[in-house]
């Protein structure tokens, strides 16, 4: 064992070793396609070495390697040290050189670049303002990986958002024109600025990501879980950008034209794709080319972005049917000023036991309907689904079961719930069509298959009930009602006379109280069951009360199916 110590130690370089190996590479692979002269010549206005090779579209492995580097330009090579004869071979043999062949005059890599403001550079301003110095694309992952893991997040996958400043795009349109304008004659610089520009949001997501797949132990790809990196600009940046926008502004005033605009725009928005066409950035710089007063000089604020690292999932959708037993529980939280209505819902209930399995922020309770405060929902149940936000733990089936065995074992037994299940978007669009169906008052195949609900109701009429009654109401089959928006929901309904079809209907006598009867029915989802037994003061035609002649009343109902093919 110290043998094998003593040997790792003599094969593997120092930090410093291997940092100074990263930055010659770096070097060598800006000079493998600039001119020395070209490069030094972006470097001093303020260009770093990833944004070069961004550029030109030559950006590789090399964007993920150090980024503050100081190499050496020989001292006799000048800004505009190309000529004819230096041109030949592809334009770089005469007058480009290596990290190994380079020395005398230093040239540093600028402390914060003008056109990714510190970007790829990985310096950016936190949230207080203080700013970040990191040193690769290794300690940027890690700074990543640590809010990830302080945040108790346990991905099985990633996938990465960028957002940047459009401003960034606008730099670098500016130091494209200032190139093509220099060396636009130069056959290198004719080749490589119509190349393919990979976009710093690539740039990026490049340079970090087998990085943070190393610590998550996980693939970066389409994912639920997001880590949204976005910059914003600063204070600095944002009065600059402002300026900048005056200043075209001002220029199209003078010109009466509009074309350098649209053309600007185009520019402007390219920073959503991650790959920009290099021939329509090239001709888009045409067209600035006459509005640019930055043609022999950048002339660009090198000031860091503000960075905010949020990580979160997708919303993770648990459904299931539950079963409410009380009629003084509501399904969402009713609250009345400060007065709370019923003593529970089963939007608390249910979601209370779900989110802490979850570990998550928040959620939302959506359900296939609603009844009434008063109104139990028995039999198969109700489907609903919770819509867990920014979950930290994906349920198993073990917790999943958890769930049902918490909510199922509570003391007042005020709810149950079966059948739970992590579903898909799919299984929320079926619930979100049901309710499209619903509101859109069609009977279709859909509606018929899906959107049927059963329910028993308690009724009492001024007469008693006759054998005839019995028989007449057993023989409506899929009979059309017309329901005038009931009174007791004009406040927060449209008055709209909405079809509906009650598919059903039959009667069970209670003995010994002829005017008291069960009413079981079977109706198209929306009907407002109240107002069909009552009229709602002839707004629901016809009613119970106007087939039997006399006044009918509900006293009790309760839901006992939602024929709904989910959960």
């Amino acid at each position: 064992m110290p043998a094998d110590s003593d040997h790792t130690a003599e094969t593997t370089p120092p930090p410093a070793a291997a940092a100074n190996g990263e930055e010659t590479h770096l070097l060598d692979e800006v000079l493998r396609f600039v001119p020395i002269s070209a490069a030094k010549d972006l470097i001093s206005d303020g260009v770093c070495f990833r944004c070069i090779l961004r550029l030109f579209g030559k950006y590789g492995r090399s964007c993920s390697l150090s980024p503050h580097v100081s190499c050496t330009v020989p001292s006799s090579v000048g800004a505009g040290a190309s000529s004819d004869s230096s041109m030949e071979n592809g334009g770089l043999d005469a007058n480009r050189g290596s990290s190994s062949q380079i020395s005398g005059e230093s040239l540093n890599e600028p402390d914060i670049c003008c056109i990714c403001c510190g970007i790829l550079q990985f310096r950016y301003l936190k949230c207080d303002k203080e700013l970040v110095k990191l040193n690769s694309a290794g300690e940027f992952a890690s700074s990543i990986f640590q809010i990830i893991k302080e945040e108790g997040h346990q991905p099985d996958g990633f996938s990465l958002e960028v957002s940047i400043p459009p401003f960034a795009q606008e730099s670098e349109n500016r130091a494209r024109l200032s190139v093509e304008k220099k060396y636009g004659s130069d056959s290198w610089c004719q080749e490589n600025l119509r190349s393919e520009v990979v976009s710093i949001k690539d740039a990026l997501k490049f340079s970090i990501k087998s990085g943070l797949e190393t610590m998550l132990g996980a693939q970066c790809s389409s994912s639920s879980f997001r880590i949204n990196l976005t910059f914003t600009c600063s204070e600095g940046t944002t009065n600059y950008g402002k300026s900048m926008d005056k200043d075209q502004t001002s220029k199209r005033r003078k010109t009466g034209s509009d074309s350098n605009e649209e053309v600007a725009q185009v520019a402007l928005n390219s920073n959503e794709h991650p790959i920009m066409n290099g021939s329509a950035l090239y001709r888009c710089s045409n067209s600035l080319r006459e509005t640019s007063e930055s043609c022999n000089g950048l002339d660009l604020k090198s000031l860091p972005c503000c960075l905010k690292v949020h990580p979160y999932r997708t919303p993770v959708f648990i459904g299931g049917r539950y079963l409410k037993y009380s009629r003084n529980v509501s399904q969402t939280c009713w609250i009345i000023g400060e007065e709370r209505k019923g003593e529970a819902s089963v939007e608390e209930i249910v979601g209370g036991a779900i989110l802490p399995i979850c570990k998550a922020d928040n959620y939302k309770f959506h359900a296939a309907g609603r009844e009434d405060i008063d109104v139990r929902m028995l039999g198969s149940g109700r489907p609903f689904l919770v819509e867990i936000q920014n979950a930290r733990v994906i349920p198993s089936t073990a917790h999943l079961k958890d769930m049902e065995e918490g909510i199922n074992g509570l003391d007042d037994r005020l709810v149950r719930v079966k059948n739970l299940k992590v579903v898909d978007i799919e299984g929320w669009a079926l619930m979100r069509e049901g309710e499209a169906e619903k509101q859109l008052h069609v009977t279709t195949k859909v509606s018929k298959g899906l959107l049927q609900k059963e329910y028993v109701a308690l009724v009492w009429i001024s007469r008693p009930v006759e054998d005839e009654d019995l028989r007449t109401l057993s023989s409506f089959k899929d009979m059309k009602i017309i329901q005038r928006t009931p009174i007791r929901v004009l406040h927060r309904r449209s008055p709209l006379d909405r079809e509906k079809i009650i598919h059903w209907m039959n009667i069970e006598k209670i003995a010994g109280n002829p005017q008291y009867f069960f009413l079981r029915l079977c109706t198209q989802a929306g009907t407002y069951i109240k107002e069909f037994v009552h009229g709602d003061l002839g707004r629901t035609h016809p009613s119970i009360g106007s087939i039997f002649g006399c006044r009918a009343e509900i006293l009790q109902l309760d839901v006992t199916d939602v024929k709904m093919d989910c959960f």
